[in-house]
């Protein structure tokens, strides 16, 4: 596509958003503004297909540039034909070139025709049939005359010989050309020897019918100038094509304004001076007393809406703050309450007697009972999300406070709101620091020193003992870091132990570590099957999984199996999953010597499939 100027782009905006608007329903000034860059930059179909589809669909895209491309075409076949006109003078050049007529050049001219008469139409054809005879007789009189005149010109065209001019013309170049020769040969300049003569501008001839013709009265055309160069010819075209634009755009507004009146002259924008305007006494009085009525009107509805669902009956409060302001009198009875007014079909005062109309279909059985809410004890505090920074901006950010600090501190020094600090002395920088002073007395200078690195240490001390947590903060933290939230569910673990009863150090850390992450669960002993279950959050899991399978050395204990021969203990995850809620209380071990009273217990807490998967997987073992 070929690059067009901001000027060609708006005078096809109006056909760009007609185009848009029949394929795109949503985003169509984005469309338009896409479509007006890629003609600006000129792209191709490629480009302008991957511009558009940011918006649109591709195919939609294609489609809409086709449009584009015979949009272009149209308008340019439409500016040649324009300038059709033009062209035709320039043939016309052309052909005079090739045939060897030129200026410098003498040819014999044509026979000269004579321009035809025009006679113009009478003028009593024109005006009204209400004409005297005399005045037709004038007319015609002035016609005849007008003819003879003319036929007088003609004559006096056709007796000059034109042959005779040319050929006087053509000796005078002769002479001219030998005279040149004749310099040329003897070395003498033209200015000596041919006396400059200054050339008069020939005079414009016009016919009757505004044609330009020679002294024999015959028909030339004066050629235009036509650019050569490829970007002169190119803003040629460019400039005929917005000038047929905005011309068919003036022509297009002004058959649309039909309202637009040419007598009438638009009057300049003037700005008018501003005065000074003082508001009334006591306007802005009013405006507070308004906004306090306001206020008051806004508190009263709340208080009866409140009261309303207290009570239980919603649309009180509606009919509350629409019900109109009256008088009220002890005398006056109304005729109608307003919760009988949405039973009543019609209004009392259209009925007479006793024949009143009730919509039974607004009575039903149900009764309406108010949300019952929670009183907030706190007001609700906004809930905001905590950053997160990294190890380098957490650097930049102290740095940065403790910048800001300094800064603060060195104001208040200079404006002397607080003392200047003492010099930081040590006996590395004692010389250094006081120097005469140190000489004089260096005893008392190092007690001074002294002093004040102790004080120093004491102040760090004091510092950190103030940051220091107490038992019962630790304690906390502690529970904070271990406790996890199991509203969503609870994590369990079996495991199956040959034997555990024996080993009184790894007994106790079964049921030590249990509790110090905050697991519930509970430990039965059984000959040849022990079996651990434990609850908590997947952290608190991962931590006991490694205990019972990493950290405690089982293997390195005999135990006696079924046979009677020594085998090395285990410990085996059984299973591992998630529960809906606890089942246990705190870690416990029960010793069960049947393996139906083993049973019976995990029964009872609902949970007997734990008990079924180590059993079996023991027995299974041992076979």
């Amino acid at each position: 596509m070929s690059h067009l100027t901001q000027r060609d782009i708006e005078s096809l905006r109006p056909e760009l958003e007609r185009i848009v608007a029949e394929k795109v329903s949503d985003n169509h000034s984005d469309v338009v503004s896409t479509l007006e860059k890629c003609l600006y930059s000129g792209y191709d179909r490629k480009r302008a297909t991957e511009k558009l589809s940011h918006w649109i669909d591709s195919k939609k895209a294609s489609r809409i540039y086709d449009k584009l491309e015979d949009l272009i075409e149209r308008r340019k076949t439409v500016s040649k034909l324009n300038k059709r006109g033009n062209d035709d003078n320039d043939e016309k050049v052309i052909k005079k070139i090739r045939t060897g007529y030129e200026e410098n050049e003498v040819s014999v001219p044509k026979p000269t025709v004579a321009p035809p008469i025009v006679v113009p139409p009478p003028s009593w054809q024109t005006e009204s049939k209400s004409l005297t005879s005399q005045q037709i007789n004038m007319m015609m009189a002035n016609a005849q005359r007008e003819i003879e005149e003319r036929k007088k010109a003609l004559s006096t065209l056709k007796s000059k010989d034109p042959a005779n001019q040319e050929d006087v013309e053509r000796a005078k170049k002769i002479a001219m050309l030998q005279a040149q020769i004749k310099a040329k040969l003897s070395g003498i300049g033209m200015s000596a020897i041919i006396p400059q003569v200054q050339e008069k501008p020939k005079p414009l001839i016009l016919d009757e019918q505004g044609r330009t013709v020679d002294n024999s009265g015959r028909a030339i055309s004066i050629p235009t100038l036509a650019p050569t160069l490829k970007a002169n010819i190119r803003a040629k075209k460019k400039e005929t094509f917005s000038k047929a634009a905005t011309a068919n755009d003036r022509q297009q507004e002004d058959q649309s304004q039909t309202f637009f009146d040419d007598r009438i002259t638009a009057k300049p924008a003037i700005r008018s001076k501003r005065s000074l305007r003082f508001h009334e006494p006591g306007k802005f009085q009013q405006m507070a007393e308004k906004l306090r009525m306001k206020t008051q009107l806004e508190k009263l509805q709340n208080e009866i809406s409140q009261i309303a669902r207290k009570t239980g009956i919603s649309s009180a409060t509606k009919l509350a703050l629409i019900a109109p302001k009256q008088d009220s009198h002890a005398e006056d009875v109304p005729q109608m309450e307003w919760w009988d007014s949405v039973i009543l079909a019609n209004d009392l005062k259209t009925m007479h007697g006793d024949n009143i109309a009730i919509r039974e279909l607004s009575i039903t059985n149900l009764i309406e009972h108010p949300t019952q809410m929670k009183p907030p004890n706190e007001p609700i505090k906004p809930v905001y999300l905590p950053v997160f920074l990294t190890k380098a901006e957490q650097k930049k950010l102290r740095r940065q406070n403790r910048r800001e600090a300094w800064k603060e501190e060195q104001e208040k020094i200079r404006l002397g709101l607080i003392p200047p600090p003492e010099p930081k002395l040590r006996i590395a920088n004692l010389m250094r620091a006081l120097g005469n002073e140190a000489v004089q007395d260096p005893t008392k200078i190092e007690s001074h020193v002294r002093e004040q690195m102790a004080k120093r240490q004491k102040a760090h001390e004091d510092a950190n003992n103030a940051r220091k947590l107490t038992a019962e903060q630790k304690r906390e933290k502690k529970i904070r870091k271990v406790k996890e939230d199991v509203s969503c569910g609870v994590s369990v673990s079996v495991y199956r132990i040959r034997e555990l009863n024996t080993f009184h150090s790894k007994k106790y850390k079964v049921e030590q570590n249990a509790k110090q992450l905050l697991m519930t669960g509970v430990t039965v002993l059984f000959r040849d099957c022990c079996v651990v279950v434990v609850e908590g959050g997947p952290k608190q899991q991962k931590k006991y999984r490694r205990l019972m399978l990493n950290r405690i050395k089982w293997d390195e204990d005999m135990v006696n199996n079924a046979d009677g021969n020594e085998v090395p203990n285990s410990c085996v995850l059984v299973w591992e999953g998630t529960s809906a809620r606890r089942h246990f209380g705190e870690m416990k071990f029960k010793l069960f010597p049947m393996e139906k009273m083993a049973r019976e217990f995990f029964q009872r807490h609902q949970v007997e499939q734990y008990w079924d998967l180590a059993y079996s997987g023991a027995v299974l073992e041992a076979l």
